[in-house]
């Protein structure tokens, strides 16, 4: 044999090295709601994996534990047609996600799969499966002011581009509709909405009526309702920060919506409880509250000196509790919170802003003085007028006897009218600046 032929046989056995013999896989020994408990294969946390239903298919799964032989596994779907015995299979190795401007327009699930029937996603870059990360010494200070086009937001709470703030408020009192109104008037290049854990009829309206179709051509729409998986609902909710950071830095200006932070945190709560994690407070085990800041801090603005990322977070406050556990560690994270009123929009108040109750810790670093005094001023006279409102038809005011007091009740009219606006009517920034110095003479 020659010393070629004698090459050419040694690269052809080593080649055989990397044949695989056999196909691992493990087997289905345990099913518990949404919890899938496998033996057999060992498996990364975070690895994907592939359970075979009996008629053939596969239901793409996750693995989120362990515990010594066991792997516990959680679907991406409804696990229905598993049978005990299953084989578990390793997924290859996933293909990352290709994104550019072609995504928008789009709707999509949580795993960037197109739900608009418009065909396959395309993109030239890679979109990380990680939540993005920025330098804290190294990220954009909030500087400017964002313009959201609701009068009691731009005048009363300035938002700047950059910030992350709440919109808090129990069932039924208007934050999709604010979030709507919001979405439709905020001058934005690119705007980023996840629709998370909640009912699956709002998807559409929004689309039709909160976005539109000159909306949807700037917006990439990542939709998760409650009847999917726990597991959907949080990959949903972290692709559209992924997302969002993308165009961030391609330099565009975004706005990311996400409704909601609380559906959110109850989708790790499924998976922690199922795990056999303790719950901690009102049923929350630790790791949400670990989770909920990761999640917060992959938005706002990055090291570029172009381009920022704008983040308007619902929470929804269980019973109108503003002392709930995921409404506080919230307004702990965020940058600010806006509280609708439920006594405010019994009275017909739209939107049902407290402007007593709600902040934005950035409107000073964006705002002028004189507009800061005059907000303040508003303010004042705002809750002056709340405390002795209910004494006028008893008789308890008297007119002349206190100079702040009467020009309070004078006033309050006037602010009312000022702080109410139609979910159609928009509102520029520097109209509402100018407006709120009037009504307050500064």
């Amino acid at each position: 044999m020659s010393a070629r032929e004698s090459f050419n046989l040694d690269e052809a056995l080593r080649s055989l090295d990397g044949v695989q013999l056999a196909k691992v896989s493990g087997r289905l020994v345990r099913v518990s709601g949404m919890l899938l408990e496998s033996l057999g294969c060992r498996r990364m946390t975070g690895q994907r994996c592939l359970v075979e239903l009996a008629d053939g298919s596969m239901l793409e799964a996750q693995v989120v534990g362990f515990n010594r032989d066991i792997t516990y596994l959680m679907p991406f779907k409804k696990p229905v047609g598993l049978t005990s015995g299953s084989r578990v299979f390793p997924a290859r190795d996933q293909a990352l996600l290709q994104i550019d401007s072609s995504w928008l327009g789009r709707v999509v699930n949580g795993l960037g799969e197109p739900l608009d029937g418009l065909g396959k996603l395309a993109g030239r870059d890679p979109l990380p499966a990680e939540l993005p990360s920025v330098n804290p010494l190294r990220r954009r200070p909030v500087s400017e002011p964002l313009d959201v086009g609701v009068r009691a937001i731009n005048a009363m709470l300035t938002l700047g581009k950059g910030q992350r703030v709440g919109l808090f408020a129990g069932s039924g009192v208007g934050k999709s509709v604010l979030l709507g109104m919001i979405t439709r008037q905020t001058k934005a290049d690119v705007v980023v909405v996840g629709l998370i854990g909640e009912r699956g009829r709002e998807v559409q309206e929004f689309l039709l009526h909160a976005l539109g179709p000159e909306g949807l051509k700037k917006a990439v729409v990542v939709v998760a309702p409650a009847n999917e998986s726990p597991l959907m609902r949080l990959k949903a909710t972290e692709l559209c920060h992924a997302i969002a950071a993308y165009f961030r830095d391609q330099g565009n200006d975004v706005l990311l919506l996400v409704d909601s932070l609380t559906r959110y945190a109850m989708a790790q709560r499924e998976i922690a409880l199922a795990l056999g994690e303790p719950p901690a407070t009102k049923g929350y085990p630790p790791s949400v509250f670990g989770l909920l800041p990761e999640l917060v801090e992959s938005a706002g603005n990055g090291e570029n000196d172009k381009g920022s990322l704008s983040a308007i977070y619902t929470v929804l406050a269980e019973g109108d509790d503003q002392q709930d556990p995921i409404v506080d560690c919230a307004r702990a994270i965020l940058d600010g919170h806006i509280v609708l009123s439920r006594r405010l929009a019994d009275v017909g108040h739209y939107p049902a802003i407290d402007i007593a109750a709600s902040v934005s810790r950035c409107m000073s670093q964006v705002s002028q003085p004189r507009h800061l005094a005059a907000a303040r001023q508003l303010k004042e006279f705002s809750g002056t007028y709340d405390k002795i409102k209910e004494l006028i038809p008893l008789g308890g005011y008297t007119p002349g006897m206190d100079m702040k007091t009467d020009r309070a009740v004078q006033l309050a009219p006037a602010i009312e009218r000022f702080l109410r606006q139609d979910v159609g009517e928009g509102a520029e920034l520097d109209a509402c600046i100018t407006a709120l110095r009037g009504l307050a003479g500064a």
